[in-house]
C-alpha cells in the first residue's frame, strides 16, 4: 500500500488514538474539513481521557503542516551537519539505501550496520514489525533500548514479573498517595483530578522530587531529596518497618522470598543517615516513614525521574518493595503504578524472524559507538523513531560520530530533526494521523486503533511500508509477508487473542483480560517463575555494583558541585515537537545558589563540566532545591544560545543495573558570560 486512505468528507469526525510516549494513550476525536484536520480534541471512547487532551497534541497540526516537515526523500549536498539536501524521488533513496547496505555487509559484515531507534512513540505497528524483521535478516548489530525505564522495567519484572498496576481511577480509594520521581501534571495528566479528588476526600499526598511540581505545591509533604539519593530514603522507610514491628510479616512469609537480604542492606538506613545523604530533614523523613505504615490504602506512583543516575535500580527496587513489607497489597486503591506497558503478555510473533547473536549497542554509549567501535566499526547508520543528537548522553561524542565521513547515515523520520541535519539521505515519514497502527497505554492498560485521519503529506510514507520495500530489494521478503502499515496492521491484529482482536475491530479499543482496575494480589498477581515477590533477585545483586541497595556516592562533585536534571516540559514529549517555536532555554537555579555566584535573574551563563557546556539565561527560582539545577529535556539545539543542550553534560556511564543513562548524575558548574 502506497499511500493511506483517508477521510474524504468535506467535515467530518474521525476517532483514533494517540500512540505518543505518555502513560495515558488518549482517544481522539480529530474535525476533517476540505481534507485538513481542523483541530485534534479528546474523545470519550476511552474514559481514561473523558473528552481531555494535553496542549502538546493539540497542537500537533503545527508539526503536521509546519516548515519542519520532510516531504520528499532528499540527498545530502553540504557538509554534515549543514542540513543541505537535494530532493529525489522514492526509487533513487531506496536503491542508494540498498546499494549501501550490501557494500558495507560485503566490506565489513552486518554488525557493520546499527538500526537506531527508540519506541515511546510508537505502537504495535510502526516499530519491531517490518523494520526489525529487515535488520534481523540483515545480521545488524542489536540495539539495547535503554534510554528510558531500563532500570525501573528490570526492576518490575524481576520482583513481580511486571505485575499490572493499581489504575487512575483507583486513586480516589488511597487514603496516602506517593509520587515519587514522577511529575504527572506534564507526563500522565489524567491522573491529576483522580489525585486531586482523592485528596478532598481526606487523603494525604507526598511528593518525592527534587523540584516542586505543581502536585508538590498541593501535597501535605515534600521530600525534596538530592538526585540520586532516592534509595537511601526508600531504606529507610524499610528499616523503620522491620525494626518497629511494622512490616507485615505474615504477607512477607506467604507472598515473597528474599525479605531478610532485604532487611539486611537497610539496617544501615538510619533516618538521620539517609537525611544526611538525601538533603532532608530527619523528621520528615520520620514522618514519611510514620504515614506509610500507619495509612492504608496507600499508592506510590513510581516514576522514571528516580532512575535516572548511578544508583537508579536500587531505588527502584527499594521503592517498589515497600508495598509488600508495608502490607499494602490486596485492597482497591493500595499497591503501586509501574509500566502497564507489558500488561498484555504478548510476544511479537507477528516480526517473522529470528533475532540474531550480533553484538549489542548500549543505545547510551552511541558516541562510543560512532568513535570507538571495532571489529567491525558501524559503517552504517539508520535511525528511526529516535534524535540521538539531542536525546542520548555525551552529546558532542554523538555529534563526532555523526560527523565522520566514513558513516553512511540514513534518517526516517517526519520532520527535519537535529540528527537528520547529519544524515546523507532522509527519508519522510508519516505521523500517526497519517496511517495506520496499534497504541498501547503504559498507563491504564488498553489497546486502540490508530487509523489515517488525513493523507500523508507530501510523499511521507510509513515505517512499515519502507522497511518492507528495503526488504525486497534486498532479497530478503518471504512470499506473503505483509510490506505495507494496513498489511501489517492485520498481521498484528490476527496475532492477538480472540477477545482483544473483536473488541478491537468492532470498538477501536480493548482492554487486558483483568479489565481496567485491577487490584494487586487480589485480581492481579506477580508472574514471577514461582509466582511469589522476589525482594532480593539474586541475578540483579550479582549485576550491581556492590549488590543490590547500595547508595553510591557521587564520585566528581568537588570541582562541580551542582547536580543538573533534566526533567520533562509540557512543551515537548522526549524531544517530539522541538522544532515548534519556544523562547530561548533558560537554567533554573535556586535563590541560594544564584546569591553564591553572584548571579541575578536573566543572566546569560555558562552551564559546564569536563563534558561540554551550554550557554543560556538564567531563570532563578526555588522550583529547584538547593544544590540543584535544571533545564528542560528534550530541547533541540537551537533552543540554546551556543548549540548545546543538557544532554552535552551528561556522561555515559551506566545505571547500577539494565544499562539505563544516568542523566541526573551530571555534574556542573555555573558561571555569568561576560564577554
Amino acid at each position: 500500500m502506497s499511500h493511506t486512505t483517508a477521510a474524504r468528507r468535506p467535515e467530518a469526525i474521525v476517532e483514533t488514538a494517540c500512540p505518543l510516549d505518555c502513560p495515558d494513550s488518549c482517544s481522539l476525536a480529530v474535525s476533517v474539513r476540505d481534507g485538513r484536520i481542523a483541530a485534534i480534541d479528546g474523545s470519550t471512547r476511552r474514559e481514561v481521557t473523558g473528552g481531555y487532551i494535553c496542549t502538546k497534541v493539540r497542537r500537533f497540526t503545527e508539526r503536521l503542516y509546519g516548515d519542519a516537515r520532510l516531504r520528499h526523500p532528499a540527498v545530502r549536498t553540504g557538509p554534515k551537519g549543514a542540513g543541505r539536501f537535494s530532493r529525489v524521488d522514492w526509487d533513487e533513496a531506496l536503491d542508494a539505501i540498498a546499494r549501501q547496505i550490501n557494500d558495507v555487509r560485503a566490506r565489513y559484515g552486518g554488525e557493520a550496520i546499527l538500526p537506531f531507534s527508540y519506541g515511546g512513540s510508537n505502537g504495535l505497528v510502526s516499530q519491531d514489525t517490518t523494520d526489525a524483521r529487515l535488520f534481523r535478516r540483515l545480521g545488524a548489530s542489536r540495539l539495547a533500548r535503554t534510554v528510558c525505564a531500563a532500570p525501573t522495567g528490570a526492576a518490575h519484572a524481576a520482583m513481580y514479573g511486571k505485575m499490572p498496576s493499581v489504575t487512575y481511577s483507583d486513586y480516589q480509594q488511597a487514603r496516602l498517595i506517593v509520587v515519587w520521581g514522577a511529575n504527572p501534571s506534564v507526563t500522565g495528566p489524567h491522573l491529576v483530578p483522580h489525585i486531586r479528588e482523592a485528596q478532598r476526600h481526606g487523603a494525604t499526598l507526598v511528593v518525592v522530587d527534587p523540584r516542586t511540581t505543581p502536585l508538590a505545591r498541593h501535597a501535605d509533604l515534600h521530600l525534596a531529596v538530592r538526585p540520586s539519593t532516592d534509595v537511601a530514603v526508600a531504606l529507610a522507610v524499610h528499616r523503620h518497618l522491620f525494626e518497629e514491628g511494622l512490616a507485615d510479616t505474615s504477607f512477607l512469609a506467604e507472598h515473597t522470598r528474599g525479605a531478610e537480604r532485604l532487611r539486611e542492606r537497610a539496617a544501615p538506613w538510619t533516618f538521620g543517615r539517609a537525611a544526611d545523604v538525601a538533603g532532608v530533614p530527619a523528621d520528615a523523613l520520620m514522618r514519611f516513614a510514620g504515614l506509610y505504615a500507619t495509612t492504608s490504602p496507600a499508592v506510590i506512583r513510581c516514576g522514571w525521574g528516580l532512575e535516572r543516575n548511578r544508583n537508579g535500580g536500587s531505588a527502584a527496587l527499594a521503592i517498589l518493595a515497600l508495598p509488600a513489607v508495608g502490607g499494602k497489597f490486596g485492597v482497591r486503591g493500595g499497591g503501586f503504578s509501574m509500566s502497564d506497558s507489558s500488561a498484555w503478555n504478548q510476544p511479537p510473533t507477528w516480526i517473522g524472524a529470528e533475532e540474531p547473536a550480533t553484538r549489542v549497542v548500549n543505545m547510551n554509549r552511541l558516541g562510543r559507538a560512532l568513535t570507538e567501535l571495532e571489529g567491525p566499526p558501524v559503517a552504517l547508520l539508520f535511525v528511526y523513531n529516535c534524535n540521538p543528537a539531542v536525546t542520548i548522553p555525551d552529546q558532542n561524542r554523538v555529534l563526532a560520530g555523526l560527523q565522520r565521513d566514513d558513516l553512511f547515515t540514513v534518517v526516517f523520520d517526519q520532520v527535519l530533526t537535529d540528527t537528520a541535519r547529519y544524515a546523507d539521505i532522509v527519508l519522510p515519514a508519516t505521523t500517526f494521523l497519517e496511517g495506520y497502527d496499534i497504541a498501547r497505554a503504559y498507563g491504564p492498560a488498553s489497546l486502540q486503533l490508530v487509523k489515517p485521519v488525513v493523507e500523508a503529506e507530501g510523499e511521507a510514507r510509513s515505517n512499515a511500508e519502507i522497511f518492507g520495500a528495503l526488504a525486497g530489494r534486498l532479497g530478503l521478503t518471504q512470499a506473503g509477508e505483509p510490506e505495507g502499515d494496513l498489511d501489517t496492521l492485520c498481521r498484528v491484529v490476527d496475532s492477538l487473542p480472540e477477545r482483544i482482536r473483536r473488541d478491537l475491530c468492532e470498538h477501536g479499543v480493548a482492554l487486558p483480560d483483568f479489565g481496567g482496575a485491577p487490584i494487586q494480589i487480589g485480581d492481579v498477581h506477580p508472574r514471577t517463575p514461582d509466582g511469589r515477590i522476589d525482594l532480593f533477585p539474586e541475578t540483579l545483586d550479582t549485576e550491581a555494583p556492590g549488590g543490590l541497595y547500595t547508595y553510591r556516592p557521587d564520585p566528581a562533585t568537588g570541582r562541580f558541585p551542582l547536580a543538573l536534571i533534566s526533567p520533562a516540559s509540557g512543551r515537548t514529549i522526549s524531544s517530539t515537537l522541538g522544532e515548534l517555536p519556544r523562547p530561548t532555554a533558560t537554567l533554573a537555579m535556586h535563590p541560594d545558589d544564584a546569591r553564591a555566584r553572584f548571579l541575578e535573574e536573566d543572566d546569560p551563563v555558562r552551564v559546564f563540566n569536563g563534558l561540554g557546556e551550554v550557554r543560556c539565561g538564567l531563570t532563578i527560582t526555588p522550583i529547584v532545591r538547593p544544590g540543584t539545577v535544571a533545564l528542560p529535556k528534550g530541547l533541540w539545539r537551537d533552543a540554546t544560545v551556543n548549540g548545546s543542550t543538557a544532554t552535552a553534560l551528561v556522561p555515559d556511564a551506566l545505571t547500577d543495573i539494565a544499562g539505563g543513562a544516568c542523566f541526573n548524575d551530571a555534574r556542573v558548574e555555573v558561571e555569568r558570560i561576560t564577554h
